[in-house]
């Protein structure tokens, strides 16, 4: 089954079921999106004495499936950290290959079963570095769990019809959360020094009937199991108040609406000093085993923290500040992070957090205690279907010969012994023919399986190629300067004459199927076209009008060394804009086809024969200064400039240019660009050249921004801190007044933002270079 690139996190606890559904920023590693949540109650705590547990979980497991679809989406699972066993090795130096067999021989020692019954994995975790292929003091995590453990945790996800891909202990997963949303997944932390570690943050998860504690500096982690909950506040109430179990979890709930609150918080008074004591011997327990170890910040999570007081008597007792999460600022919700449910119960989804933060990939901490029988069972049962098929086939094949066979036996009669000497040949016959189907069969299972195990590797070996191909097409197609920078003149001619483009950003999209792409980009275009036409024959000061804040999107969106030009440098723009707009929109409409790749039709109407199947929609982002002299109209060159010039560059090049790239022999080789899968370049964008003020000393935009703030701070410091700041390759309002700008390193330039698309449906090089051998083995599939 295809995979939907989406995880959900399930955090199976005694008192609910809490669940995230998440997948990566488009954009920003350090944040994931979630796109949906549950949190499904039980109607008893499982550790109430008459609470059936198993009942419950399916329930609550099948009120989860009913409410969600996971199809496509990879699902990570919790288990408690009391059920497994988590051990933290200091290794002395040693070579970094044989960690591994050191880990092993350890594994042995300190897991109290054998490892045949037991589900172990393990991750080195940060060093002082490595010389000469040694492992300075290494230190490795060691996690288990026994494996009916295991079976028994999955089983009513297993039974809903749910496949688990990742199974991690709670602590584990409430590390991954604090490294990703509380120390921004260490991105910006320097290496890691044993003898000055950062400060580590101290983790509280309370649950219903343990509190686990988490202490992480990102690069290393401890934890510890604290067998005191929420239920046991519950429990101090059934005794001390002679309350049943559920009466007193709802006073506890509604504890400020108490009728003697007083009494009901001297009750809980003995588990409360219960807990403190045990945070304080565990963190003094971890601060004598880590001497250069440091307590910063507190974080308490869980439901049970709700409990009025808690807080303040953990801030007051543990002498530093008890900080309870508001909100989790590497996650990215919208209407999903603010629906009630989830603001209710928002400490309790910490852990789910952590779990998605693995299954995306972005987790520092990676081991999984999935039974490794469980992935080759699923292996077999994903080929299984190939197998029946094809030996459905063979059958078939064998059933149309005995048929026919038997068929023209039973129209003969046997007459005399000559006849039955045939016969009994022909017996003969056939049994040895049999038997050569019988080995034909066996072979073709092994040339099958050697068959599937090829085209993984030779997938492996050309898929790696893929994106960095595209890479080298893209900078191919890119017109340049063939000067040497030394030869080019720092003028404002020069950089007009210059044939390059400048690239923003290449984005890309997956499409399972390109042509929904192909049919919106060219409805977009036709309309934009359609207006163009229109707007033609309105009058000259609402095309003016609509030019000016194309342009000024336009030039918010793209970034450069430049700034807004004066009024008078505006209106030479605008001016030209409008002489030439009807001809620059009338080659743009002649281009739309050819962008298109469309052929007319009877009638004179396009016929468009667009792409078809699954691949990738590329963009690139870009601008470029190859326009006409700004004070000097009349030079304007519709074949050579604007839109043009992109399409006699770029497009061109994509359409139909080459590329050398090295082939399935490791020889340089040149390809067209459609050998590669890219077609149907287009120019999605409709923006006309903006004037702007071009700064050649500016190397950033802050800099070009700075250096045009100071110098309308020095011709009028009234209106230095509160007037407009130009953005990077803005421009002023129309009409609006500007001041005269400063001469010096400065020129007058026109700017033409520009989006290219384009459909690439990747081909390995070998499909490239061995189309008839590709098509024997039979289609690939893509993704």
């Amino acid at each position: 089954m295809a995979k939907s690139g989406a995880v959900w996190g399930i955090d199976i606890g005694n008192c609910a079921l809490k669940a995230l559904r998440c997948r990566r920023h488009e954009k920003d590693t350090n944040r994931i999106v979630v796109e949906a949540f549950d949190f499904v109650e039980y109607s008893k705590i499982l550790t109430q004495p008459e609470a059936d547990r198993e009942a419950l979980i399916s329930e609550a497991v099948a009120t989860f499936v009913s409410r969600n679809d996971l199809k496509g989406d990879r699902v990570a699972v919790s288990v408690p950290g009391q059920s497994g066993l988590s051990r933290f090795i200091k290794l002395p130096p040693v070579e970094a290959k044989k960690i591994p067999d050191i880990v092993k021989y350890e594994a042995k020692q300190q897991i109290p079963f054998a490892l045949e019954d037991v589900v172990w994995d393990y991750q080195q975790l940060a060093s002082a570095g490595q010389e000469e292929g040694y492992a300075l003091d290494p230190e490795v995590g060691l996690f288990a769990m026994k494996r009916d453990q295991v079976h028994r945790a999955i089983r009513p996800l297993t039974e809903a019809g749910i496949e688990v891909d990742y199974i991690q202990l709670a602590p584990l997963a409430i590390y991954n959360y604090s490294v990703f949303d509380r120390m921004n997944n260490l991105e910006d932390a320097p290496p890691y020094d044993p003898e000055h570690p950062p400060k580590s943050l101290l983790v509280l998860s309370f649950g219903t009937e343990t509190t686990d504690l988490v202490v992480t500096n990102g690069f290393r982690v401890w934890q510890r199991n604290i067998p005191i909950g929420g239920s046991h506040f519950t429990r101090a109430l059934t005794k001390e108040m002679q309350l049943t179990f559920t009466k007193a979890e709802h006073l506890k709930r509604n504890a400020t609406k108490a009728e003697d609150p007083k009494a009901l918080f001297q009750a809980m008074r003995p588990v409360f000093s219960d807990l403190v004591a045990e945070i304080q011997r565990s963190i003094g327990f971890f601060m004598n085993n880590n001497k250069n170890a440091e307590i910063g910040d507190i974080v308490a999570l869980g439901n049970p923290m709700r409990l009025p007081g808690l807080q303040r008597y953990l801030s007051q007792n543990l002498e530093q500040k008890v900080v309870m999460l508001e909100e989790y600022p590497g996650l990215i919700g919208g209407s999903v992070t603010a629906a009630p449910q989830f603001q209710a119960n928002h400490l309790s989804f910490a852990e789910a957090y952590g779990l998605c933060v693995q299954g995306l990939g972005l987790g520092k901490l990676n081991t999984n205690l999935l039974p490794q029988e469980i992935v080759t069972q699923r292996l077999v049962l994903g080929k299984k279907p190939w197998t029946v098929a094809a030996a459905a086939v063979l059958m078939l094949g064998l059933t149309v010969n005995y048929v026919s066979h038997a068929s023209s036996y039973r129209s003969t009669e046997v007459v005399g012994s000559e006849m039955e000497v045939a016969l009994k040949q022909a017996a003969s016959t056939k049994s040895q023919a049999d038997g050569y189907a019988s080995t034909h069969s066996a072979l073709t299972a092994k040339f099958d399986e050697l068959l599937t195990i090829r085209k993984n590797l030779r997938s492996n070996d050309d898929g790696r190629l893929l994106w960095l191909e595209l890479v080298k097409a893209i900078d191919t197609a890119l017109p340049k300067d063939p000067r040497p920078i030394a030869e080019r003149e720092m003028t404002a001619e020069d950089v007009r004459n210059r044939t390059e483009l400048h690239i923003d950003s290449i984005d890309c999209e997956y499409f399972p199927e390109v042509s929904t792409w192909y049919t919106e980009v060219g409805t977009a275009l036709k309309e934009a076209a359609n207006i163009k036409t229109a707007d033609a024959s309105a009058p000259a000061a609402e095309a003016d009008a609509a030019a000016t804040a194309e342009g000024d999107a336009a030039a918010e969106d793209e970034g450069e060394a430049e700034a807004p030009v004066d009024a008078a440098a505006q209106a030479g723009s605008e001016e030209l804009a409008e002489s030439d707009a009807a001809a620059a929109d009338q080659l743009a409409e002649q281009a739309l086809a050819e962008d298109l790749g469309a052929e007319a039709g009877v009638d004179g109407e396009m016929v468009e024969a667009g792409p078809s199947g699954p691949g990738w929609v590329v963009q690139l982002t870009g601008y470029h200064y190859h326009n006409s002299d700004i004070e000097n109209p009349g030079e304007f060159n519709l074949e050579d400039e604007a839109g043009q010039f992109v399409r006699r560059t770029l497009i061109k090049n994509l359409r139909e240019g080459t590329v050398t790239l090295p082939d399935s022999k490791g020889q340089p080789k040149e390809y067209a660009m459609k050998d590669l899968g890219i077609v149907y370049p287009v120019m999605i964008s409709s923006y006309r050249p903006v004037a702007v003020l071009y700064d050649p000393n500016a190397s950033t935009p802050e800099e070009a921004s700075k250096a045009w703030s100071d110098w309308v701070a020095s011709q009028d410091p009234a209106n230095a801190a509160g007037g407009p700041r130009p953005g990077f390759g803005a421009q002023p309002a129309r009409n609006a007044p500007v001041a005269e700008v400063p001469k010096p390193e400065h020129w007058k330039l026109r700017r033409y933002p520009f989006k290219v698309q384009f459909v690439w449906q990747p081909k390995p090089r070998t499909e490239r270079d061995n189309p008839t051998n590709v098509a024997a083995d039979g289609a690939e599939s893509f993704e």
